[in-house]
């Protein structure tokens, strides 16, 4: 059987633009005589649709697309995620997360996702009832196993007392089909693939896995479709971060399929996902200009880059903002930086600003010493200016702050900690410098004075980021077992970190926890980002 897998990129309740695609890719199966089309999970409505759900007209909306589409299903079948309201719920939800089965211009079956993940980004027990019958679908005498994302990954994660698959393989299916809209993080490909290995060596049986692109706010799905035999080989898989049709046959043999094998390309996955990332946030909200801070430094250097290849140097300025304390190098860099990417460029001293605030509050702070005042002055000083530039040239500030930056509290609110969206956010110190040596590979875009120089804020002379932090590598590591791993102090110590450390970073990561909560969205890029995947009470005592 000929099956076309549609990867698609949806806008999150852009009924019609998503119907309009679904329709695109329905009409290229026929085209190219497929008997299957299959789409992601509420490919209808986009994935996460959240409390777009409460509203009656978004629901009305998704029947009546499903209608639509179900016109276009002359002499073909299709596989079509979507919100389904039924009227005969034995729950106290009567919504569903479904998958449509349409044929000759109607509804043949309406099959219910049966386990709602409720863990880090997920809360679709929020919105949905759970499915309780578990079905398959025939098409030209092939029985197909239908699940829906999370319907698949328990053989992995052990979340849930209940196995869909179980139910589903009673009646003896030829083949699984998956409906997804699994999100991205750097090492989910290789999780994703476990699971899926999992399954076929439990249940021998192919698999046909059909997962989302694009990026919703903060999350970014890669896609990355595919078709698997019963050994576990992948007969046909299509490209991650982009959408593609991908056109499999269940009657293709061994021959031409190759071992599923991990991957070990983080940092080169990481730069496709911000691309990504920057790139739907402007085209899903309509934006068209980004405005960075470039203060010479590693982070700006990086989503300056980042920001060029997603939305084009010419939509793309960067605003220099020296005080007194910035060295002569800063400035230097911050020109090369943009001249390599021929992005254009402002340079406005704040020192005047600063001395005229200064001189106001003299009085009020006259005998006592220079402080983390007039250092956090300075960073809401070029806040409010790139604010007003933004404003006045209708541009999206684009954040610079690193998540090692974050987790310490190393950042001013309404300064640093401006903008629109962050960029690197999700990732730490040490990875932003393996970006910046990823985006060199080929040639030197980043200035090398920029990646080499040691890291300073430059808000008072000859400062330094290890004045303040521990050396970021070191630092990096710990923070990585108290956040992603969620680890007890006593485990990283026990890892043989200093206690002294492991303790000051523990605290600092408990304290800021409210600056975090005034921050823009976050590209998410690993298993556990600030923001909805990580829900901390602002007074609450971590460790």
């Amino acid at each position: 059987m000929k099956i076309l897998l549609a990867q698609q990129n949806y806008h999150i309740g852009n009924i019609s633009y998503n119907t309009s695609k679904i329709i695109t890719a329905i009409e290229h199966a026929k085209s190219a005589q497929a008997s299957l089309v299959v789409f992601s999970e509420l490919a209808v409505c986009g994935y996460p649709p959240k409390d777009l759900l409460e509203h009656q007209h978004v629901i009305e909306a998704c029947n009546l697309a499903i209608q639509e589409i179900a016109n276009h299903t002359t002499d073909i079948h299709v596989l079509l995620g979507a919100p389904h309201l039924s009227n005969d719920s034995a729950g106290t939800k009567r919504l569903f997360n479904s998958a449509y089965h349409l044929h000759n211009g109607t509804i043949q079956q309406i099959i219910h996702k049966t386990l709602l993940p409720t863990y880090d980004i997920f809360d679709e027990a929020r919105y949905f009832n759970v499915g309780t019958k578990n079905q398959c679908i025939e098409i030209e005498g092939v029985k197909f196993a239908v699940t829906i994302c999370e319907d698949i990954w328990n053989i992995q994660n052990h979340k849930y007392d209940t196995q869909p698959l179980d139910e589903l393989v009673k009646e003896q299916p030829d083949c699984i089909i998956n409906l997804s809209a699994s999100p991205f993080d750097f090492k989910q490909a290789n999780n994703r693939l476990q699971t899926l290995l999992a399954n076929t060596k439990k249940y021998h049986l192919p698999i046909i896995y059909c997962n989302v692109i694009g990026a919703q706010t903060d999350l970014i799905f890669d896609g990355g479709s595919l078709y698997m035999d019963a050994n576990g080989l992948i007969v046909a898989q299509a490209n991650s971060f982009e959408e593609a049709y991908l056109f499999i046959d269940t009657a293709t043999t061994s021959v031409t399929t190759q071992a599923a094998q991990p991957t070990d390309n983080a940092i080169a996955s990481i730069h496709q996902a911000l691309i990504l990332g920057i790139r739907d946030y402007f085209s899903k909200m309509g934006f068209k200009n980004a405005l960075i801070a470039s203060s010479g430094g590693i982070d700006s250097a990086v989503v300056v880059a980042l920001a060029c290849a997603a939305l084009g140097s010419d939509k793309v300025h960067t605003l220099l903002l020296p005080s007194p304390f910035s060295s002569s190098h800063s400035v230097t860099d911050a020109i090369a930086l943009a001249k390599n990417l021929n992005c254009s460029h402002d340079i406005i001293a704040i020192d005047s600003i600063y001395n005229g605030f200064e001189t106001s509050l003299a009085s009020a702070f006259e005998g006592l010493p220079f402080s983390v005042a007039e250092e956090n002055l300075q960073s809401r000083i070029r806040g409010s200016l790139v604010m007003a530039y933004a404003n006045k040239f209708n541009k999206i500030v684009l954040n610079t702050s690193n998540k090692s930056e974050l987790a310490t509290g190393y950042g001013t609110l309404y300064g640093d900690m401006i903008g629109g969206l962050s960029i690197l956010g999700d990732l730490y110190k040490t990875q932003v410098y393996a970006l910046a040596q990823f985006i060199n590979a080929a040639s030197e875009i980043i200035p090398i004075s920029i990646i080499e120089k040691a890291p300073s804020a430059e808000l008072r002379p000859n400062q330094k980021d290890s004045d303040s932090l521990p050396a970021y590598d070191i630092l990096d590591t710990i923070l990585y077992q108290l956040i992603e791993e969620q680890k007890s102090i006593e485990h990283v110590i026990e890892n043989g970190f200093d206690e002294t450390l492991v303790k000051k970073a523990a605290l600092l990561l408990t304290q800021n926890e409210y600056k975090r909560n005034q921050f823009c969205p976050i590209l998410r890029v690993s298993s556990k980002s600030f923001g909805s995947g990580r829900r901390i009470p602002i007074v609450a005592q971590l460790y």
